[in-house]
């Protein structure tokens, strides 16, 4: 697959629900999806990088598809609801760089 942006992605999902996944779960559905998806990544994260030992049942299991696992769920929330992610994200980095200007530089704990 070529890179695509957000708008891109949230059209890709769409056309893909609306033809292969018949429709959409409710909102309150996939937000329980969410959930579980990210624990399913936590579960990853947990014992690759952790200090717990894999399980049987989670050999084969890849970052990279749980990490896609749960922003496609959160693509579906934002495709439900009206959210532009572009749009979401260029605003939330704005809000960030002004909050945050000296903020993580004057912080004593990331100072190595």
């Amino acid at each position: 697959m070529n890179q695509l942006n957000l708008t891109e992605l949230q059209a890709k999902v769409d056309a893909w629900i609306c033809s292969t996944g018949v429709r959409y779960f409710n909102e309150l559905t996939n937000l329980g999806i969410l959930m579980e998806e990210v624990g399913e990544l936590s579960r990853l994260m947990v014992r690759k990088y952790g200090e717990q030992s894999f399980k049987e049942s989670d050999k084969g299991k890849e970052l990279s598809d749980e990490m896609a696992d749960v922003l496609w769920v959160l693509i579906c929330l934002a495709n439900q609801t009206g959210v532009d992610l572009n749009d979401a994200m260029q605003k939330n980095f704005e809000k960030k760089t002004t909050r945050d200007a000296n903020r993580h530089q004057n912080n004593e704990k990331l100072k190595g």
